[in-house]
């Protein structure tokens, strides 16, 4: 049994729809990356499996299995007992996700307190543990520090110290590095691994970062207007991506290891306007797709699994695998 599975996810704002029948599974200890354009549904699919959504958004239908319970169906005290012990998040941006009135070592604690019968003093010294565990240098003396003490790096390694300050089961990175610099974003998603590997966590990673992706992730799952598009390994998908948007996606990033053309070469480009998600017929990628076919445009193509765990929802791919004259099998 997965630890997370999503099966059906559809989740609408008023008026238009967030996410649509989204369906993925991550096993424990595993690193899955949901990748996309922003706009395209990653971070409400983190929010949802929260429980966290803005009152104005509501879920339309599917299920959150976490380790074989439904989530959508635990009540809201039920919920605040799996938020932070067998579930953690971490946001964007640590300046806006923690209190600036308050010191990072009471933030910490009070975590720790939520969950499990610790004293102060025991959640006070548990909290320098953690900053420990993070390369916080000098922990004791930086626990009483508040939050405008810190550098961005700083501040969110303290944001994953309360993350796993309960060794949840499943961290969700809700693009855990944007506002960080390239040095310093290496430095947070080697603690994050560290971390996964250590603490035996599952890891969600929602990022639009393909590189952080091949570096850091085991599987990958692209999102495009609110559907996931594909799913693969992250080898197969970097040697071979199956979905014109995948291609699309590799194809507009810069090959810094191709010193001779970095001045010169001509990023691919995507054509037209990001799809939306608002139910419109067929497949939302259809506009922009350089091999669309009618059908494309009149009926959403399922997403369909071509074996070795790769899943595509683009008909013409399908039809290509499953040519006898390429071996291929769908299923």
């Amino acid at each position: 049994m997965p630890l997370l599975s999503v099966d059906g996810l559809s989740v609408a704002f008023p008026g238009h729809a967030a996410v649509r029948e989204a369906s993925f599974s991550l096993a424990a200890g595993e690193t899955l990356a949901l990748v996309g354009e922003s706009g395209c549904g990653k971070s409400v699919t983190a929010f949802s499996v929260m429980r966290l959504l803005p009152p104005n958004a509501r879920v339309v239908s599917g299920r959150i299995l976490l380790e074989g319970a439904d989530l959508l169906a635990l009540s809201e005290s039920e919920m605040r007992e799996v938020r932070g012990a067998q579930v953690s998040l971490i946001q964007q941006e640590p300046m806006t996700s923690l209190n600036p009135v308050l010191s990072i070592g009471l933030q910490i604690a009070e975590v720790i307190r939520r969950h499990e019968k610790l004293s102060r003093k025991a959640a006070r010294a548990r909290a320098v543990e953690l900053l420990d565990l993070v390369s916080i240098p000098d922990a004791h003396r930086r626990i009483d520090d508040y939050p405008h003490n810190l550098s961005g790096g700083m501040r969110q390694r303290v944001m994953i110290a309360m993350a796993v300050a309960c060794r949840p089961k499943l961290l969700i990175a809700d693009e855990p590095t944007t506002a960080l610099d390239v040095t310093t974003q290496a430095q947070v998603l080697d603690l994050l691994d560290d971390l996964r590997h250590r603490l035996g966590m599952a890891v969600l990673l929602i990022t639009h970062d393909l590189g952080v992706v091949a570096q850091w992730a085991d599987r990958i799952a692209v999102m495009y207007a609110g559907r996931i598009v594909e799913q693969a390994g992250i080898e197969p998908f970097f040697a071979a991506p199956l979905h014109p948007y995948s291609r699309g996606l590799l194809g507009a990033r810069v090959d810094v290891d191709a010193d001779e053309h970095y001045s010169t070469h001509r990023l691919t480009e995507i054509p037209g306007n990001v799809g939306s998600a608002a139910g419109q017929a067929g497949c939302s990628f259809a506009p922009r797709c350089p091999v669309a076919q009618p059908a494309c445009r009149q009926a959403v193509p399922p997403l369909v699994g071509l074996g070795d765990e790769r899943a595509v929802a683009c008909p013409v791919t399908v039809s290509s695998h499953s040519s006898p004259l390429l071996g291929g099998e769908a299923r």
